[in-house]
């Protein structure tokens, strides 16, 4: 008997698929198409030739742990230790998955913020834990009067992801000090963090869990070179944790992949000693800019973009239709693929929304662009 019989095949695989056969410009799964820099293929070229394909050890390479190590000190301030502390994960979809099957058993609760990315759920339920999904306000900012009253003695963890995708929102310091008062009264809840956007933001600076010293202890937190290195094929994540619950999630990621391919962590090791997070958080506001510029003259409302590289448009003054009606008309008529944002709510939550990818070249942004503002 399945452990998901409700689970379909994914809205990204769909979409995805649907823009392949009507040859639509995709902006509805979240990868660039521009290519990755030279600096990161030269290495590559290089390093293919040398002896590094075997297992690398389970945890990771050392030299990338260190790296990360340094660049979380040099961003947050926050001194791990590399050995202990840290694990490669193969992209942070997996390091979620461990983790929440690391801690969660039969009959624990989950709190997950909708609308929410989808690998959240079933990862919960494949380890017999109940998702409690407690929908974001309107402008999608944490409703903490709802988060407080789901908060029970099953509660086990709640996962927060920041910036968030789909809606491109980003927490602030109000934000992480109501979180902070609620969880003082719940010292039995965990936490984990989605940050794999944490290096692409725009009007406000990313706020990590790494920042914070009264939840350091009792989170972990997922990040993506994917993501940040537009590398996403690679599926090349990691987790920051205490060692002791670190500890535990060793336990079950080396019995789930045991280790992650070693020629990419050998060539992200030494990239990270070159690589600009800055102008990468600035090339993507760029993008952003560019595709809401483009857009301001279509009957598509824009919402802002905090961070990530998605935005969230409403489609109410174009049609009435349900988003997943209208996001596929979209791919069979006009020939641009888009994510409906009601598949990220488990009431499938409709408020005509639709979410585009902009990590896109700009000839892929004209092109879409101009064919959006003609309906």
């Amino acid at each position: 008997m399945s452990k998901l019989p409700q689970i379909t095949t994914s809205i990204f695989s769909v979409m995805s698929q649907l823009a392949n056969d009507y040859q639509a410009i995709n902006l509805s799964q979240g990868f660039p198409n521009f290519p990755e820099d030279n600096q990161l293929l030269e290495i590559s070229s290089r390093l293919i030739k040398q002896n590094i394909h075997q297992y690398a050890p389970m945890a990771g390479v050392p030299s990338l742990l260190e790296k990360i190590a340094w660049q979380t000190e040099k961003k947050y301030n926050r001194k791990i230790n590399f050995s202990s502390e840290i694990i490669i994960t193969a992209g942070a979809t997996q390091g979620i998955f461990t983790t929440i099957n690391t801690f969660i058993s039969n009959g624990d609760e989950v709190v997950i913020l909708d609308p929410s990315y989808d690998s959240y759920e079933p990862s919960i339920l494949v380890a017999g834990g109940k998702p409690i999904r407690v929908s974001l306000r309107e402008d999608y900012t944490p409703d903490f009067n709802k988060i407080e009253k789901a908060i029970t003695s099953k509660t086990k963890l709640i996962i927060i992801n920041n910036p968030h995708n789909p809606t491109g929102k980003v927490w602030t310091k109000t934000d992480f000090e109501q979180l902070e008062t609620i969880l003082e009264k719940h010292p039995h809840v965990m936490l984990l963090g989605d940050e794999v956007y944490e290096y692409i933001t725009f009007s406000q600076p990313h706020i990590s869990f790494n920042t914070r010293p009264k939840l350091i202890d009792r989170t972990i937190i997922a990040s993506s070179f994917g993501k940040s290195l537009h590398v996403t094929g690679w599926k090349i994540g990691y987790l920051i944790a205490p060692a002791q619950l670190m500890n535990e999630i060793k336990k079950v990621h080396q019995f789930q992949v045991f280790s992650v391919n070693s020629f990419s962590q050998h060539v992200i090791s030494e990239y990270l000693e070159l690589v600009d997070f800055e102008a990468i958080s600035k090339m993507y506001q760029q993008k952003r800019n560019l595709f809401q510029e483009l857009m301001k003259d279509s009957k598509f409302d824009l919402l802002p973009c905090e961070g990530t590289y998605f935005q969230i448009v409403n489609y109410s003054r174009i049609s009435t239709k349900k988003d997943l009606d209208f996001a596929k008309e979209l791919i069979q008529k006009h020939s641009v693929a888009a994510i409906p944002i009601s598949v990220f709510y488990s009431d499938h939550t409709d408020r005509h929304m639709l979410r585009f990818c902009f990590a896109k070249t700009e000839e892929t942004l004209y092109a879409a662009a101009e064919k959006l503002n003609k309906i």
